[in-house]
């Protein structure tokens, strides 16, 4: 079932991986979900790496929670070994409940381990409460949904990535035209800063100060879904900056 939304909404990825903080393993996951939410018009509002750790995990779960427009990708922790602690935190964390057997995935794991399955892998079936079963195309060992809303993959490039592109695909595809302004003038942002205190926060701003030959240079970008209003406000920009003299160009 594809959701609609009525309000923007906020998407989070949080990469679970004590193995790519400490440098063992590389992280694949950021700018693929960046990429692929791009496709559709959306961006990152955040994204963490965090330690296979119970008590950082379930804080950062509860501050996605916290917010009412939140979407969740959430890489790694989903195994049968003792650090994938994912599901039972997932499940106490969204569903204040314990996690139960997913009775689909039991017979997936049964049908593809046989006695292998246990003592260990059978536990991936313990999954929270009303879990959806999120399709993995390289071995059905599948990853969960909760709502629609919030996804729980593994983390293995080549089986979450699929699972992920699908789920923004039935979601979140409807695209989200944005319109977008960028100049880069040869002044400091300070001289620019009276306007854009004076930006709604429907408009974004995007301020990257910088040095060119000891010169000192802005790039300004202004973002809005409404081009008429976002075209208003880089307008004032410009005016600024030709009253003042200052060079610039647009970008």
């Amino acid at each position: 079932m594809k959701l609609y939304y009525n309000i923007p909404m906020n998407f989070y990825a949080v990469i679970i991986g004590t193995e790519i903080l400490n440098g063992r393993r590389n992280d694949a996951h950021f700018e693929f979900v960046k990429n692929e939410l791009a496709k559709y018009g959306h961006e990152l509002f955040a994204s963490f790496i965090i330690k296979d750790d119970a008590t950082l995990m379930k804080k950062t779960f509860e501050f996605v929670l916290k917010d009412e427009k939140s979407v969740l990708f959430s890489f790694g922790g989903i195994g049968s070994t003792p650090d994938d602690l994912t599901r039972e935190i997932a499940s106490n964390v969204f569903t204040h409940s314990k996690v139960v057997t997913h009775k689909k995935f039991l017979a997936d794991i049964l049908e593809k381990f046989g006695d292998d399955a246990y003592p260990n892998r059978i536990h991936m079936a313990d999954l929270p409460p009303n879990a959806d079963l999120l399709f993995n195309p390289i071995n059905n060992m599948s990853g969960f949904t909760l709502s629609n809303r919030y996804f729980f993959v593994p983390g293995f490039p080549s089986m979450s990535h699929p699972m992920i592109s699908d789920a923004i695909k039935q979601n979140f595809s409807d695209i989200t035209p944005h319109y977008r302004f960028t100049l880069k003038a040869k002044t400091s942002e300070d001289s620019l800063i009276t306007l854009m205190q004076k930006l709604p926060q429907s408009v974004e701003l995007s301020s990257l100060p910088m040095f060119i030959e000891g010169k000192p240079y802005v790039e300004l970008s202004l973002k809005s879904t409404n081009k008429e209003e976002v075209t208003y406000y880089f307008e004032l920009f410009i005016k600024e900056l030709q009253a003042k003299n200052i060079e610039y160009q647009l970008i």
